[in-house]
C-alpha cells in the first residue's frame, strides 16, 4: 500500500476527499490528515507519505513552504498534489518548481478528477522510486492500522501486562493519564429510503466519514479517542478528569447529543451508543467495554444514549461466554497464522454455543468479539475478512441477521473454516512481514537502547516469538542484527561528523565508550581509534 497524507486545514475539505474514493481498490493507505504545513512537515517525518496533497494557503506553514522543506529534505518524493481555489492561481507558477503533479480545484473537485490525479502520483512514484531504490526507510508504526489495532487489544484485554500497553500507547503517541475514563460501544443506523439500491464502496464511505467527523467534533469538547471495530461499529474512550468524572453521564450525555446531531444533519445517519460505568485505569477499560457491550441490546431510537448505571445489572444474565479465557490463544492463533489453535478456539466456543441455548444474544456478542479480532489482528483484516464472507448479502455483518444459537454457530464455523483458509496461504509470507517490518523499526530508533522485550512489546508479539522469527528469516539473530546496524551507524558518524568516540556511543545508546570499543572490535576486528586512523590515510 502507498501512503498518502492529506494536509488540509478545512475539516468539511479533509472528509470530502477520504470518502470521495475507494483508496484501498487504488493500492492507498491514508497515514494521516494534517491541519496546516507545520503538522504537515512533522508527518511526512513520521509517517515517510510518499503522496501529499495539499492545501496552498494555511496557517503557520502554507503549502508551498511545505513543499520547499521537502524537497530540502527528502529529494524528490513525496510526490505533491495541491487544493487550490480561484483566486490562489497566482502561488501556482512558483509551485512548479517544487514538480508539482497536479492542481484540484477544490470547489470543482470530483471522484474522476481526483482518481485520475492519484493514479498520475503512483506513476511519479513509481518512476522515482525505479530510478533511486534507496530512499528513506517510513516508519512502519504511526499509521492507522496500528491505531486500530491498538485500541482493539485495548477494548478486549489483549495486552500481556501494562508494560506492553504503555509502550504501544507512547509510540502512537497517546496519553492514559486520565482521572478515570469512561467506554462506550456504538451503531451507525443508516436510513433506509438513501439506499433502496445500497452501494456497498458508497455505504462504507458513509461509515468511514461518519466515525472521522464524530471524533472531530466530540474532541472540541472533551478528550476522547475514537477506535472503529468493523463497517459499522465503533467505541469512544472517554478521558475524564477528576471534576468531569462526578458528573459524567451529563457531560458525555451532552457531548453525544451535540456530535451526533451534526452527524445526522450532515450524513442523515443516527448513532446509538450504550456506555459501561467508568474505570480508573487504562487496563479495566476492557471491563467499562463490557458493560457497554452488554447493555446495548437495550438501546432504541427513542433512547439512544444508555448508561449501565442507569439500568438494573440483575437484568442481565452472567455472561458465560468469558472471552478473556481465550485471549492467549486467539492472540497467538491471529499472530502467529496457528490454524491449529484457531480450530481448537473456535470448537470450544461451538461447543460452549451448543450447552447454553437461551444465551442467543451473548452468542452473538461472543462472535462480534472474535469478528473483531480478526479485523484487527489480521494484516488487511478488513479486507482478508470480508472476502470470506463475500458470497453473502451483507457481507461478514450477515451475523447480526442469525435468529438463533444454531445459526450463529454455523456462522462462526464457516468463517473459522474461511479464516484457516487464508492463514495457510499467508503464514510464510506474514512472518517474513513481521521481520521486515522491525528491520525498519530498528533503523528507525538505532539511536535508543533497544532490547528484544520492548521491541516485541511495540509489535504486540512475544518475546521468544520474535527470537525465534528471526533466526529463521534474518541471517542474524536479533541482538546480533542490531549490533551490526549500531556499528554501521557508527562508521557513518566516525566518517562524516567531528563527533568524538564517547559522544558517538553515547548517541547509539551504548553505555559507555568502553563498552562501544569492546563491541565494535568484536565486530569490525578493530578499535574505533584504529578504524579511523586506516580511514583517514585511505
Amino acid at each position: 500500500m502507498t501512503k498518502l497524507l492529506i494536509v488540509e486545514d478545512e475539516p468539511l475539505v479533509q472528509i470530502g476527499i477520504r470518502s470521495m474514493l475507494n483508496w484501498t481498490e487504488l493500492g492507498i493507505e491514508i497515514c494521516g490528515i494534517a491541519k496546516d504545513g507545520v503538522q504537515g512537515l512533522e508527518f511526512i517525518e513520521k509517517y515517510g507519505p510518499k503522496i501529499v496533497i495539499t492545501d496552498i494557503k494555511m496557517p503557520r506553514m502554507n503549502g508551498l513552504e511545505l513543499m520547499k522543506a521537502c524537497r530540502e529534505r527528502f529529494g524528490k518524493l513525496p510526490a505533491f498534489l495541491i487544493l487550490t481555489s480561484y483566486e490562489e492561481f497566482q502561488f501556482l507558477k512558483e509551485a512548479m518548481k517544487y514538480q508539482v503533479i497536479e492542481y484540484l480545484i477544490k470547489l470543482e473537485l470530483n471522484q474522476e478528477d481526483l482518481t485520475a490525479a492519484i493514479k498520475k502520483a503512483l506513476q511519479s512514484v513509481e518512476e522515482t522510486e525505479e530510478g533511486n531504490p534507496n530512499l528513506t526507510v517510513s516508519t512502519v508504526m504511526v499509521t492507522q492500522p496500528f491505531y486500530d489495532k491498538f485500541f482493539i487489544k485495548l477494548l478486549f484485554n489483549l495486552f500481556e501486562n501494562e508494560k506492553q500497553e504503555r509502550i504501544q500507547a507512547n509510540e502512537l503517541n497517546l496519553e492514559f493519564n486520565a482521572s478515570s475514563y469512561a467506554v462506550s460501544h456504538c451503531e451507525i443506523v443508516e436510513y433506509t429510503p438513501m439506499w433502496k439500491s445500497p452501494d456497498k464502496n458508497r455505504l462504507l464511505s458513509l461509515y468511514s466519514s461518519t466515525i472521522q467527523m464524530i471524533q472531530k467534533i466530540a474532541k472540541k469538547y472533551i478528550t476522547c479517542y475514537a477506535a472503529s471495530l468493523d463497517t459499522k461499529h465503533f467505541s469512544i474512550i472517554f478521558c475524564l478528569d477528576e471534576a468531569q468524572g462526578k458528573n459524567y453521564k451529563e457531560i458525555i450525555s451532552e457531548v453525544l447529543d451535540k456530535t451526533c446531531s451534526m452527524v445526522h444533519n450532515y450524513f442523515n445517519v443516527t448513532i446509538l451508543s450504550s456506555i459501561g460505568s467508568p474505570c480508573h485505569n487504562p487496563l479495566h477499560i476492557s471491563e467499562a467495554y463490557q458493560d457497554a457491550r452488554q447493555i446495548f441490546s437495550s438501546v432504541t431510537a427513542e433512547k439512544p444514549v444508555l448508561f449501565y448505571e442507569d439500568l438494573r445489572t440483575d437484568k442481565f444474565s452472567k455472561n458465560i461466554f468469558n472471552m478473556s479465557l481465550f485471549r492467549n490463544d486467539i492472540k497467538k492463533a491471529f499472530e502467529e497464522f496457528d490454524t491449529d489453535t484457531l480450530t481448537s478456539v473456535f470448537n470450544q466456543i461451538s461447543n460452549i454455543f451448543h450447552a447454553h441455548q437461551a444465551h442467543y444474544l451473548q452468542s452473538i456478542d461472543a462472535a462480534s468479539n472474535i469478528l473483531y479480532l480478526a479485523i484487527s489482528l489480521l494484516p488487511d483484516g478488513e479486507e482478508t475478512v470480508a472476502d470470506i464472507f463475500r458470497e453473502e448479502t451483507d457481507g461478514y455483518r450477515s451475523l447480526y441477521k442469525q435468529a438463533n444459537v444454531d445459526q450463529v454457530t454455523g456462522w462462526l464455523l464457516f468463517f473459522r473454516d474461511g479464516l484457516c483458509n487464508v492463514l495457510m496461504e499467508q503464514k510464510k509470507n506474514y512472518k517474513n512481514h513481521i521481520v521486515t517490518n522491525v528491520k525498519k523499526y530498528i533503523e528507525l530508533h538505532i539511536n535508543e537502547k533497544l532490547t528484544l522485550n520492548d521491541v516485541s512489546s511495540v509489535f504486540g508479539i512475544s518475546p521468544n516469538y520474535l527470537s525465534q522469527l528471526f533466526k529463521k528469516y534474518n541471517d542474524a539473530g536479533f541482538s546480533e542484527y542490531i549490533t551490526q546496524r549500531k556499528i554501521a551507524k557508527a562508521k557513518v558518524l566516525m566518517a562524516d561528523s567531528n563527533l568524538k568516540l564517547y559522544e558517538i556511543a553515547d548517541r547509539l545508546g551504548f553505555e559507555s565508550s568502553f563498552y562501544f570499543s569492546k563491541v565494535f572490535k568484536k565486530v569490525e576486528g578493530c578499535s574505533p581509534r584504529d578504524y579511523i586512523q586506516v580511514k583517514m590515510k585511505i
